[in-house]
């Protein structure tokens, strides 16, 4: 780690799952830590307490008096570099970073990097398959499943393709990724940002010297001056681009004027989910990875738990889990991919914890595509007077009302799908939880 002091004090701020990451890393480095959280109880402290008694920590409040001792503060990623007591380090010149910077430093093998608002988790775990399909000894992680400073455990390993939320970017400088991507943005953690101007830097810190860059032709928000680029687009491709291509009435994913794959072979249907397997594969192809082990695995991947996951059949009506869909552009995406590929209409079941988000750009779609919308959670009124009259809204105390709700609306041919558009935590422990909840009572009906 060559651009901080490696033999001062390093204070590590919030003990969550990445938090615990540091501090394992940082031992084993040699480098002194201490630990401070403002939750009087953090989620890993008695696993931290087990592995490290001697290291000081202090809870319920940020220590600004031992943070005023670190030669270098390692924050969490939910934790903002405004934040008050980190703000005024960073006045002094403190260097606050964060896992991801950590990583940067220490890897020595190629990384690709993973961003945008929506399908992150989806492609990172496909271009993670597809490389092992290839012959790369993999670690996928970062954002997604394991922190990216535990994967550098494994010796063996010759590729990382990570996952990178905004809020990891925010403090990495020195990330050199072979190749990066902006999946898309919509406005998302508006509770943290000022403005979508704001998100997007973040997410673009992601392309400082990359090698590659991969762009979505089909949003401007993700474009870069500064490098490479490959273009992937729902539309028909140039050359050099991915897209869809229909010969003979087919629709292909294509590489130019080359077909790929015909589109109904995909396990999971949704344009969407399309955009997602064409953005795979133009980071592999920028990487160097052949088509056949690629082809390979979009023909067999099923898709991830609690994002557009099919749940079951019943009377000629499916179910979709998309719990995933905390935010606008997901449940957007979502709508739409399901919603232009069935032969009925969507019943909605959306709510949640809003996060400052502008629901409105939502309206269209629902007017579109949406028989009804069932409507949960602290965001429901808000959602309601969005939606304005446009379909027709009800209301549900909790999963089991919206679940009962939707079967009695929904007609042979439609879909019921829950994409909430928000956070889960006024109601359940997570979105997992969440889906898995929604799962349960789909299949006892």
């Amino acid at each position: 780690m060559p651009h901080y002091p490696q033999d001062g004090l390093h204070v590590i701020v919030g003990l969550g799952i990445t938090g615990l990451s540091c501090a394992r890393f940082l031992q084993k480095c040699g480098i002194p830590i201490a630990v401070t959280d403002s939750r009087e109880n953090p989620p890993h402290y008695a696993e931290f307490q087990k592995a490290y008694p001697d290291v000081p920590v202090t809870f319920g409040k940020l220590d600004e008096a031992l943070l005023s001792k670190a030669a270098c503060i390692v924050i969490s990623p939910g934790m903002s570099r405004q934040e008050p007591a980190i703000a005024k380090q960073v006045q002094r010149g403190i260097p606050v970073i964060g896992d991801i910077e950590l990583f940067a430093h220490a890897v020595n093998v190629p990384v690709i990097a993973i961003t945008g608002t929506n399908a992150k988790s989806t492609v990172t775990t496909l271009v993670g398959k597809m490389a092992e399909a290839a012959g790369y000894r993999v670690e996928a992680g970062g954002n997604l499943g394991i922190p990216a400073l535990d994967l550098l455990e494994n010796s063996l390993t010759n590729l990382f393709v990570l996952e990178l939320s905004s809020f990891q970017l925010e403090t990495t400088s020195s990330l050199k990724p072979a190749v990066a991507t902006v999946l898309n943005i919509t406005p998302d953690h508006m509770d943290r940002y000022d403005t979508v101007e704001d998100y997007t830097l973040a997410k673009h810190r992601v392309y400082q010297h990359c090698g590659i860059a991969i762009c979505n032709r089909d949003d401007a928000l993700t474009y870069t001056d500064q490098t490479e680029k490959i273009f992937f687009t729902l539309g028909t491709p140039l050359k050099n681009e991915f897209g869809l291509l229909v010969k003979d009435n087919v629709t292909y994913l294509a590489y130019g004027d080359r077909a790929l794959m015909p589109v109904k072979d995909l396990p999971v249907i949704g344009k969407h989910y399309q955009a997602n397997a064409l953005a795979a594969l133009a980071i592999g192809y920028a990487f160097g990875l052949a088509f056949e082990p690629m082809l390979k695995v979009l023909h067999a991947f099923n898709g991830l738990p609690h994002r557009c996951q099919f749940v079951r059949e019943l009377n000629g009506v499916r179910w979709y889990n998309d719990s995933k869909g905390t935010n606008v552009g997901a449940t957007q995406a979502a709508i739409e991919g399901l919603g232009s590929e069935i032969v009925g209409k969507l019943v909605l079941i959306a709510g949640g914890v809003g996060k400052n988000a502008d629901f409105s750009s939502m309206k269209p779609m629902i007017e579109k595509y949406t028989r009804q919308v069932v409507l949960i959670g602290e965001a429901a009124k808000e959602l309601s007077s969005v939606i304005d009259h446009a379909v027709p809204v009800s209301f549900a105390l909790n999963m089991d009302e919206a679940v009962q709700q939707s079967q009695q609306t929904a007609l042979p041919g439609d879909s019921v799908l829950l994409s909430p558009a928000c956070a889960s935590f006024d109601m359940f422990n997570n979105y997992e939880h969440r889906g898995q909840v929604f799962t349960e009572i789909v299949e006892a009906l």
